[in-house]
């Protein structure tokens, strides 16, 4: 059995001390101060069901409490639900599903991406014409087609967006694989026989990695208002489930005597978005003083 020596875990210490030198030196305190907040939120929603004081699908006081209430700091809405609690689920639920668009838009729009990239000719043509079908269409109306014909529901809503979401990141994949491609060590790997899988894996998709991280970080904030939209029309999860969308639009009849009960959710919904979207401009920003 090898023995790690103490030399070993200095070398460890000081390759993280480096990689948080390295983080510092790329980022600003805008920077840092974006990721951070997003950061905050994203372990506010994790920790929603430790978090959260009451459970956002059973009443817990009276209806229209207002915010500042004993034991309901946001206040409750016209169910007597509270709204915190509902909120922080909310920002789970918004969060997972953002999640899990941007996983199926990397996979197929890289996978995609890659194989017109590398295969010049009647594949590239085939998938890029299949590609621009899908940008030339109004996304987030097909989005609701596909839900509201599959039945309203969490999953109906994930796979009425993640049908239109795939098509930039093979976009952008397949831009980043041909420019890569022409480099004259790919050059040199293909005359030297490199077989074509070895080339992809070992060669172009680590030069494309920054871009799909990018793009990945920039692309949250819009799919939360994209979801928190299909909600908001009824195309998401029935109530009483703590949809942010949902929750503003069945608010909306209270606006003028109760106005936290819309409000707090909307204000959820602009809140997350834009700390995704300062968020990601930072990791970009950071990537590009490399």
């Amino acid at each position: 059995m090898t023995t790690l020596g103490p030399g070993t875990g200095r070398a460890a210490a000081q390759r993280r001390w480096a990689a948080v030198t390295t983080v510092r030196e790329r980022s600003t305190a805008a920077d840092r101060i974006a990721i951070a907040a997003l950061a905050l939120l994203v372990a506010a929603a994790l920790l929603a069901p430790v978090l959260a004081p009451h459970s956002p699908v059973l009443r817990s006081g009276e209806a229209f409490l207002p915010p500042g209430s004993a034991g309901h700091p946001l206040g409750t809405d016209a169910l007597g639900y509270d709204l915190l609690s509902r909120v922080l689920f909310g920002m789970r639920s918004s969060l997972l599903a953002a999640a899990i668009v941007i996983a199926s838009g990397v996979v197929i729009g890289t996978l995609v991406g890659v194989l017109a990239g590398a295969l010049p000719g009647w594949v590239d043509n085939l998938l890029m014409r299949v590609t621009d079908l899908f940008l030339a269409l109004p996304g987030l109306v097909i989005a609701m087609a596909v839900a509201a014909s599959l039945g309203a529901g969490y999953t109906s809503a994930l796979i009425g967006i993640a049908i239109v979401w795939w098509p930039m990141y093979a976009r952008l994949v397949r831009g980043e694989i041909r420019a890569w491609a022409a480099r004259p060590h790919l050059e040199a790997a293909r005359l030297a026989g490199v077989p074509w899988g070895r080339r992809v894996t070992r060669h172009l998709l680590p030069g494309v990695r920054s871009t799909i991280v990018v793009a990945a970080s920039l692309d949250v904030g819009g799919l939360v208002v994209a979801l928190a939209s299909l909600s908001f029309i009824g195309l998401s999860s029935p109530a009483p489930a703590p949809e942010l969308g949902a929750m503003a639009a069945q608010g909306m009849q209270y606006l003028l005597e109760s106005w936290w009960v819309p409000i707090v959710p909307g204000v959820a919904v602009t809140a997350l978005a834009l700390v995704a979207n300062y968020a990601g401009d930072a990791v970009r920003d950071m990537l590009r003083r490399r």
